[in-house]
């Protein structure tokens, strides 16, 4: 189906869970209920059906190739974020490269101001869901009324016949500046906690995945805290280099995008899930190839001109090993 990793031997025991923030996957019609109008064929940027077919067909080959490398087959459970809705997933699943899979989602809608969700997306092969909610994170603005941000959603459910939980993120961006706008990532941070807590209090050997956009790096105070008051492992606190990242503004990288788990994933045992290794999903094809901005990802829109290209961010990945 995929030809881009071609003759790599699929590995039965091994899973790949990804994280894609998918830069603005709206649809054409105009919700009422959201500020969706950049998105609309009348828009300035002139959002039209074969634009958005481009770039389900793109974000779909994409998505059908993280891990591949490794594990030979596409990935088993996805993470997303900047989807408008349900009806987006839907398309999405269905696109190209990814129709001969048997993926599945989970959504809620969330009461995001843009109106971008979070949202998971996973093969009902290899993960059965047995629960799932959606968590607000409640922010007020300096005026003191309600900030509204995406919620964070949690999946619970069997990979390969053993219980995990996957939390989904995506944190508030930096865009009022970074020590403004910090303390509204803490609040997430602090509600994935809590999340945490609730999981461990049921049992506390529960095997928890946290991936999500989280606009801020493995170094900053909002990871920093959550990994060691749950004494989580984050494999991305060595991935960061000066020339390597899941975003770049201005010619600089950041690592905004993130994998990352409770320690015992790292328990030796032949029937359950260890972790095998992580890495950013930063092939070629996802990159600019020529000019000043060269190896940076290949976005749809830079403002309103039209790339034609996939996101602004990279996917991230961990494998997971039997």
């Amino acid at each position: 189906m995929n030809d881009l990793f071609e003759n790599i031997p699929v590995q039965d025991n091994m899973q790949t869970v990804a994280f894609y923030n998918l830069e603005n996957l709206f649809d054409l019609e105009d919700d009422e209920h959201t500020n969706d109008n950049d998105f609309l064929p009348t828009s300035a940027k002139k959002w039209t059906q074969k634009r958005y077919d481009n770039k389900l067909r793109k974000l779909g080959f994409a998505i059908s190739n993280i891990g591949r490398r490794e594990t030979g087959k596409h990935p088993a459970i996805v993470g997303l974020a900047e989807v408008e809705n349900a009806k987006v997933i839907e398309d999405l699943i269905k696109s190209k490269h990814l129709e001969g899979y048997k993926y599945d989602y989970v959504h809620y809608e969330s009461p995001d101001e843009r109106g971008i969700d979070v949202a998971l997306i996973y093969d009902t092969n290899t993960f059965e869901v047995t629960n799932s909610e959606a968590f607000s994170v409640l922010l007020t603005d300096e005026d003191g009324l309600p900030d509204y941000t995406r919620d964070i959603l949690l999946v619970s459910g069997h990979l390969d016949n053993e219980p995990m939980h996957v939390i989904v993120n995506h944190w508030s961006s930096r865009r009022e500046g970074t020590e403004e706008s910090e303390p509204k990532r803490i609040a997430s941070s602090e509600k994935v906690g809590d999340i945490i807590s609730s999981l461990k209090t049921e049992n506390e050997d529960a095997k928890i995945i946290i991936i999500g956009d989280f606009n801020d790096e493995p170094h900053n105070n909002s990871i920093v805290r959550l990994v060691q008051n749950y004494s989580l492992y984050n494999p991305f606190e060595t991935l960061r280099s000066y020339n390597r990242g899941t975003v770049s503004r201005y010619k600089q990288w950041s690592i905004f995008d993130q994998v990352f788990f409770t320690s015992n994933f790292f328990k030796s045992s032949k029937d359950q899930f260890e972790y095998y290794n992580a890495n950013i999903f930063d092939e070629d094809f996802l990159k600019i190839f020529k000019g000043k901005f060269k190896g940076s990802p290949f976005r749809t829109y830079a403002g309103k001109k039209y790339k034609g290209g996939y996101s602004d961010h990279f996917p991230v990945y961990a494998i997971f090993k039997r």
